[in-house]
C-alpha cells in the first residue's frame, strides 16, 4: 500500500511540480518537521500531542496528498467546483457598485525586461505632473473597444476632494492633527507594481524600481493628502528587491512585516496600516468615469488566515461605505482571500485591526487617473481615523466619571 501511495503521489506530483510542492509543504505541521529533527536531536523537546506519524495523521495526510480533499474540512470536497472555495481563488465579501468584472488579479515577477531597462535610462525621473493631465476620457485606449469605463452619477461634490478636501477636512487642526505624531503607516509589499502608462511602454506585467512608475507613486499621492488632513503619515519606499539579500519575492510579506514592525516601535501612536498595491487587468476592468472625470478603480484584499479578520473587514468597510457614497463606481468592492497554493492569505493584517490592502487602479491606469483616486482614497481614509478620533474623545470623559464612582 505503502509503494502505490508513493507511486501515485509522484506521478502527481510531477505533473504539477509547483503547485503540488506548495500544497504538500502547506499540509505539513511544524510538529511534524520537530519530529524529524528529533530523530536526530535527541535532546529536542517532545510535545505531548498525538505524534505526527501516527496512523490517523499518516492516513489523513496521504488522503489530502492523493485526491486534494481534507478529510476534517467538508468544504474540500467542492473547493475545485464552487467559486471561491478554493483556497487560491478571491471570494466577495461586500459587492462595490464598481461593476461585476470579477476578482483581482494577481502580480507576479517575470522576466520583463522593463524593470531593468528604464530605470537605466532614467533612473531618478520626477514624478508626473499631474496637473498636465490629458482629456480624462482619452487618457489610455482601451484594451478591448467592447469593454469600456461606466459613466456613474455622483453626488454634488461640494464638499469633495476636488472642491478642497472631503466633508471632514476642517478636522486637520489642534493636538490630534499634529502630523509630527505618526499615526497611519503606507507602505507597500510589492513596491515594483508599475504601470504602464508611466512607463511610457506596453506590458501585462510592468515593473520598475523607479518610485515615480510604480505604486509608490501611488502611496506618495495618499501621503500627502494625509498630511494635509493632519495625520501624520510614514510612507515606507523600501525597494526590498535590491535591499534584501538573497531577495526572494514569495518572502514579500516577511520582508514588509519587518519594515511595519519597526515603523511601529517607532512610532507609539500609529494604528493604521495601509499596503498599496495594484491590479494586473487591463484599463477597461479598472477605470471609472464619474461626472465626467476618469478615476482608477480599488479592490480592498483581506486575509482570512488572520483569525481576526472581522476587525479589519469593519475597518475597510468604513472606507469602502464611504467611497460608495460619495464616489459610487469607485469601489470594487471587498474581497478575501484564505492561504494556501501560493497565497499568504494573512497580509500582516493580525498587527493591527485598522490595517488593509487597497489595490489601486490596474496596468494601464495613467497618472491623473490615480492622482483622483489616490486623493479621494486618502480623504475617506482621513474621515473614518477622524471620525474614529472623536469617538474616543467622546467617550473618554464616560469612562473617567465611571472610573470615580
Amino acid at each position: 500500500m505503502l509503494l502505490g501511495a508513493g507511486g501515485l503521489a509522484g506521478t502527481k506530483l510531477n505533473s504539477s511540480p509547483v503547485p503540488s510542492m506548495k500544497g504538500l509543504a502547506a499540509s505539513l505541521s511544524s510538529g511534524f518537521f520537530m519530529e524529524l529533527l528529533g530523530m536526530e536531536v535527541p535532546h529536542l523537546p517532545k510535545g505531548e500531542e498525538q505524534s505526527a506519524f501516527s496512523a490517523p495523521k499518516v492516513t489523513s495526510f496521504v488522503f489530502r496528498m492523493l485526491t486534494s480533499v481534507d478529510p476534517g474540512n467538508p468544504k474540500s470536497l467542492l473547493s475545485r467546483e464552487v467559486p471561491g472555495l478554493a483556497a487560491d481563488d478571491p471570494f466577495l465579501l461586500r459587492e462595490g457598485s464598481g461593476g461585476t468584472a470579477g476578482a483581482p488579479a494577481d502580480y507576479h515577477p517575470g522576466t520583463d525586461e522593463l524593470a531593468g531597462a528604464e530605470d537605466q535610462q532614467d533612473p531618478g525621473a520626477a514624478e508626473p505632473d499631474p496637473g498636465a493631465a490629458t482629456d480624462p476620457g482619452t487618457d489610455k485606449p482601451e484594451d478591448d473597444p467592447k469593454v469600456q469605463p461606466q459613466p456613474t452619477t455622483a453626488p454634488d461634490k461640494s464638499n469633495s476632494a476636488e472642491q478642497g478636501g472631503s466633508s471632514g477636512a476642517g478636522r486637520d487642526n489642534g493636538a490630534a492633527g499634529d502630523t509630527s505624531i505618526k499615526r497611519v503607516l503606507v507602505y507597500h509589499s510589492h513596491p515594483r507594481e508599475a504601470y504602464n502608462p508611466l512607463l511610457g511602454a506596453e506590458s501585462d506585467n510592468p515593473s520598475s524600481a523607479s518610485p515615480s512608475r510604480n505604486v509608490l507613486l501611488v502611496g506618495s499621492y495618499i501621503t500627502d493628502r494625509l498630511e494635509q488632513r493632519g495625520i501624520g503619515t510614514v510612507h515606507a519606499k523600501d525597494d526590498y528587491a535590491t535591499e534584501v539579500p538573497d531577495y526572494n519575492w514569495n518572502f514579500s510579506y516577511k520582508y514588509s512585516r519587518i519594515t511595519i514592525k519597526e515603523a511601529l516601535a517607532a512610532n507609539q501612536e500609529m494604528t493604521e496600516l495601509i499596503d498599496i498595491h495594484r491590479d494586473s487587468q487591463r484599463h477597461g476592468k479598472t477605470t471609472a468615469v464619474i461626472n465626467g472625470q476618469s478615476y482608477a478603480q480599488v479592490y480592498f484584499i483581506l486575509g482570512h488566515a488572520n483569525k481576526d479578520w472581522k476587525k479589519n473587514e469593519a475597518f475597510a468597510n468604513s472606507i469602502h461605505q464611504l467611497l460608495e457614497k460619495n464616489y459610487p463606481g469607485l469601489s470594487r468592492g471587498i474581497w478575501g482571500k484564505s492561504s494556501g497554493n501560493g497565497n499568504n492569505g494573512e497580509y500582516n493584517q493580525s498587527l493591527s485591526p485598522n490595517s488593509v490592502l487597497i489595490e489601486v487602479g490596474g496596468i494601464d491606469n495613467s497618472a491623473e487617473e490615480l492622482k483622483r483616486t489616490a486623493d479621494v482614497l486618502a480623504d475617506a481614509i482621513a474621515d473614518v481615523y477622524w471620525d474614529s478620533h472623536d469617538a474616543e474623545k467622546a467617550a473618554a470623559p464616560e469612562k473617567s466619571t465611571g472610573s470615580e464612582n
